[in-house]
């Protein structure tokens, strides 16, 4: 039975979907998710009839047109994100895209602009902005704790990939959008932008570690061309030099970390959990000339409710923030506008690598005009 007071909300995507958008989207306060969309009926009606979902459809076009659907989810692979996105926006369903934003920035400002026309609340998955331990090191970095900035010093370095025999997928492939800079660099890029403010020049290496995966039919090996691997080099806008260092083949990596060297202080906040990129963080400061030390996070940014697999938490609060945004009718953030700034910073990456040179990167201002 529908709740009319919720907002109805379809999920398309059920892989990430299954595992974090229907359970968070069940658990957010505000939500219910009354459809779900897969290219196969049968496979749709099995999820629907798991998660009890009241309808289950494998023609979005219909999907869209049910009056209970008010809201979208969109976390399919990344060469489906513009024409489902676009679809949904231009039947006025408010919009939760997964990242990267689409395959290029110009897709990505297209559906921005739409849904300024369409006036739909579009928001992105951009979950770290959301998690108490990153709330928490924004808080100090924006009282000044590192004093003037000197150094932000990024690594992301799992082995989630680092298997050659795991199979040959979209992911392996530079068109459909694969590769570690798509799946995490889009998030690296929002939190730089979140936490430090607008990029000045890019410069960037991508490889590719393993060139081959096997077929999961056949067995035969087929070529990989997406990156595994990124050095990416940046200048910020007021002139911080940051390097970002991405690798989703490092056996034994560090996890994720992210350094803040100031003239007064110094901030670190990491998670070496190669499982789970929520569950594991922490965070350590220290004055200049004296050790660091664990710092606490206040009770206030604490999450309600938290769950096995840590992604759910924060998708729920990105969940709730979205919906607040729907119902008193203001501006999401983090909205469309964010993930037109990560997917630029993700082709210029890409375009510094083929020219072999650092890259001007506009205002976000300037390139949405």
């Amino acid at each position: 039975m529908m709740n009319q007071s919720m907002l109805g909300v379809a999920v398309v995507g059920t892989g990430f979907g299954q595992k974090v958008h229907i359970p968070g989207l069940q658990a957010a306060k505000g939500t219910q998710v009354v459809a779900v969309y897969h290219r196969d009926i049968d496979r749709a009606t099995q999820i629907a009839k798991t998660h009890n979902i009241p309808y289950a459809g494998d023609n979005l076009t219909e999907l869209l047109q049910l009056e209970e659907v008010e809201a979208v989810s969109i976390s399919t692979p990344p060469f489906l994100h513009y024409e489902m996105a676009k679809a949904a926006i231009e039947a006025k369903k408010h919009l939760l895209l997964e990242k990267p934003t689409a395959l290029t920035a110009q897709e990505a400002k297209a559906l921005y602009h739409l849904a300024q026309d369409r006036t739909v609340a579009a928001t992105m998955d951009f979950e770290f902005r959301f998690v108490p331990y990153w709330q928490r090191f924004k808080e100090l970095l924006d009282d000044g704790y590192v004093g003037n900035k000197r150094l932000i010093k990024i690594d992301w370095l799992v082995s989630s990939r680092a298997d050659a025999s795991r199979p040959w997928n979209w992911y392996a492939q530079k068109a459909m959008g694969g590769g570690a800079l798509g799946a995490v660099g889009s998030h690296a890029f929002d939190y730089i932008y979140w936490l430090f403010g607008e990029v000045r020049q890019v410069m960037g290496k991508l490889s590719t570690a393993i060139p081959q995966r096997p077929d999961p039919q056949t067995g035969e090996l087929k070529p990989v061309d997406a990156d595994d691997t990124c050095l990416i080099l940046l200048e910020l806008a007021d002139g911080t030099p940051c390097q970002l260092c991405i690798s989703s083949v490092a056996s034994n990596g560090r996890g994720h970390w992210v350094e803040v060297y100031g003239d007064r202080a110094t901030l670190i906040l990491g998670s070496s959990n190669q499982k789970d990129y929520v569950h594991g963080f922490s965070l350590q400061g220290g004055l200049a000339g004296e050790p660091l030390a664990e710092l606490e996070i206040p009770q206030r940014l604490a999450f309600s409710q938290t769950f096995d697999d840590g992604r759910i938490a924060p998708f729920v609060r990105v969940v709730e923030n979205w919906c607040k945004a729907i119902t008193t009718q203001t501006p999401v953030t983090p909205s469309l506008k964010e993930g037109v700034y990560s997917q630029l910073l993700m082709d210029l990456t890409h375009q510094s690598h083929q020219s072999n040179q650092a890259v001007e990167v506009p205002s976000l201002v300037d390139f949405l005009a």
